[in-house]
């Protein structure tokens, strides 16, 4: 299943014109700063709102075109509000039912139970949202999207209405989704770390337009974009779990272009996770080192160079088919006499585990 979007998005000054191919697994993430259209964007797939040009298809189903437009309780999709929007003269277990009485039995893929237990709201099922905390709320809000199992899930910054300390009680389960769930999951956000770990493929939006669009580990390390320009710029490595060195307490993993070790509590051996390795935590040498303190030494390519500041470059480099970013002086680059094509072995000193 592909999804297919084209809309020309008008209101009072503002326009968006987008026309995209969006992948019909995983987690996309409409990215960019407030005001470029994201919300608008996600609006227009959900038919809350109706640009008459618009162009809408998921998988063989047309909701949108020149001749027809699928109002949007008609339209196999669960929509997840910034803010939760809970019913509340009904308790929690009501909240969640609501929406089931329009799917029939037959075409459920998504039982009540499943949603439930998927989001660890079955202590909660008796009580009204008054007594909720904003971050149970929430999680409430994603199961009773969940229980109409929609054929899309679309989620608008779930975790823009909850303090610091809620977004780390719901953060678990929005991750469940990912593992668990075989729904295609549309997500707004304008925060790079919150992209950085639920997304597979990021349209990066800005000033009316679609500046890029790909997968999350291209969009982060391509240098003709703003995100490996930012301060905290890092490329994203997915990789497995290989095993657990019990002496030095390591965690090994493994992706296409070697193997790194990162400090953790066990985790099951094949459990897929996702890395972030800063670029100023990448060093460069022409040759392997021996007798290092690093543990993370990967054999790369250089694929391309970006002047930053007066004094540095940031250099892209490709572990096999992996991406990575290093942020080196201008001074270091011209002594190792660095190029497009060149072989070199990149020292990572920290990587971080998202998941």
């Amino acid at each position: 299943m592909s999804i297919r979007a084209r809309f020309h998005i008008r209101q009072d000054a503002f326009e968006l014109s987008v026309d995209l191919d969006l992948p019909g697994t995983g987690v996309t993430s409409l990215y960019g700063p407030s005001g470029c259209g994201k919300t608008s964007l996600l609006r227009a797939i959900a038919g809350l709102d109706h640009y008459p040009d618009g162009y809408l298809k998921v998988g063989r189903d047309i909701w949108q075109d020149a001749t027809r437009f699928v109002p949007t309780h008609q339209r196999p999709l669960g929509y997840v509000f910034q803010e939760p929007s809970l019913f509340e003269h009904l308790d929690v277990r009501g909240n969640i039912a609501f929406g089931m009485k329009r799917i029939p039995a037959s075409a459920r893929r998504v039982s009540m139970d499943e949603a439930v237990e998927l989001l660890g709201v079955g202590p909660l099922l008796e009580r009204r949202p008054a007594t909720l905390s904003g971050g149970e709320r929430q999680r409430v809000a994603i199961a009773r999207a969940l229980a109409v199992s929609p054929r899309l899930l679309l989620m608008d910054e779930p975790l823009a209405a909850v303090d610091a300390g809620r977004k780390q009680e719901i953060l678990p389960w929005i991750e469940s989704l990912h593992r668990e769930l075989d729904i295609p999951v549309i997500h707004v956000s304008h925060l790079p770390d919150e992209v950085a770990k639920f997304a597979d493929f990021v349209v990066l939006l800005n000033d009316g337009a679609v500046l890029s669009r790909g997968s999350v580990q291209e969009v982060f390390s391509r240098l003709d974009l703003p995100l490996a320009h930012e301060s905290g710029a890092a490329a994203l490595v997915d990789a497995r779990v290989a095993g657990f060195d019990e002496t030095y307490r390591l965690t090994q993993l493994d992706f296409d272009g070697g193997r790194l070790r990162v400090t953790s509590g066990p985790i099951p051996t094949g459990s897929p996770v996702r890395l972030q390795v800063a670029a100023k935590d990448v060093s460069l040498t022409l040759e392997r080192q021996a007798g290092t303190s690093i543990l993370n030494i990967l054999e790369t390519t250089v694929e391309e160079i970006s002047e930053e500041g007066e004094a540095g470059v940031l250099v892209r480099l490709r572990a096999a088919s992996t991406p990575l970013l290093a942020s080196i002086t201008r001074k270091s680059a011209h002594e190792l006499q660095l190029e497009p094509g060149k072989t070199v072995f990149a020292q990572v000193k920290s990587v971080a585990l998202l998941t």
